[in-house]
């Protein structure tokens, strides 16, 4: 996101409404944004509504008011004279938008978002059978974000195990191997709100991946969660449970369980 320093006043709105919280008044007065930070989410400009007053009306009104001891403030979802401005977006700059704007329908997945088709729809897809889990590795989170040189290091990491990585993700599609995890090198120093590494596994194998990540979690500059899912058995028990378990990690109680109704387009074997 840019702003036009000819139209802004230096309100502030938009600071508060920034998910990185990397909008600052400049030594001008005016508002700038850290460009490294920025993850093009957008929300400033979706949320901040233009009024499309001149500026010299909100600079003068302002002047006028100061003689009164007196202020102008825009109401908090406003930006007074329109000064967001949203940049053409190239590549790989254009990856900040497509991981962090909800609005944005990427290209490689064909929907928003920075993962795919959930597991709640398993009963359709039927991407997760018996005796296999689902592991999602997310990165990042508004207020701090992740680098593609961090997310690479963690699917390095879990590429050693030899899983199978998601290929419709759009994390594994920026991979130039997929059997190393090496992401395009140009890519490396993009920043997004989060972006999300999707394997699938044996569940026996839960305990060696949950290992890998405890190593690589030093070695990266943002937060990290993991998610697993796995095929309920017929008497409503959660398989992977006893393998989380192993590793040394209880699972929450309040843990969600997807019950899928209907008529089911995927059947096992």
């Amino acid at each position: 996101m840019e702003i036009d320093k000819k139209k802004c006043v230096g309100c502030g709105n938009c600071h508060a409404i920034c998910t990185m919280g990397v909008i600052y008044l400049d030594e001008d007065g005016k508002s700038a944004i850290n460009q490294d930070e920025c993850v093009e989410c957008y929300t400033c400009y979706r949320v901040c509504r233009s009024e499309d007053y001149p500026p010299w009306f909100v600079r003068a009104l302002r002047k006028v008011l100061s003689l009164f001891r007196l202020g102008y403030l825009a109401e908090v979802d406003v930006c007074p004279t329109g000064a967001l401005t949203p940049p053409q977006l190239e590549w790989p700059r254009n990856l900040r938008a497509l991981f962090s704007d909800p609005t944005t329908v990427h290209p490689g997945t064909g929907v928003s978002g920075r993962g795919t088709d959930e597991i709640k729809s398993n009963d359709v897809t039927g991407r997760l059978l018996k005796g296999e889990a689902g592991l999602v590795v997310e990165m990042g989170r508004p207020g701090t974000g992740a680098y593609f040189r961090d997310i690479e290091k963690v699917a390095m990491a879990l590429a050693k195990l030899r899983p199978h990585f998601e290929r419709e993700n759009p994390v594994t599609q920026l991979m130039v191997d997929i059997e190393t995890g090496k992401m395009k090198e140009e890519i490396l120093n993009e920043k997004v709100m989060s972006a999300i590494i999707e394997i699938k596994i044996n569940l026996e194998r839960i305990p060696e991946f949950i290992q890998a990540l405890e190593r690589v979690q030093h070695k990266i500059d943002t937060v990290m969660s993991l998610g697993i899912a796995s095929k309920c058995l017929p008497d409503g028990s959660i398989p992977h449970q006893e393998w989380v378990r192993k590793a040394g990690y209880t699972l929450s109680p309040n843990g969600k369980t997807n019950i899928g109704l209907g008529r089911p387009l995927f059947k096992e074997d």
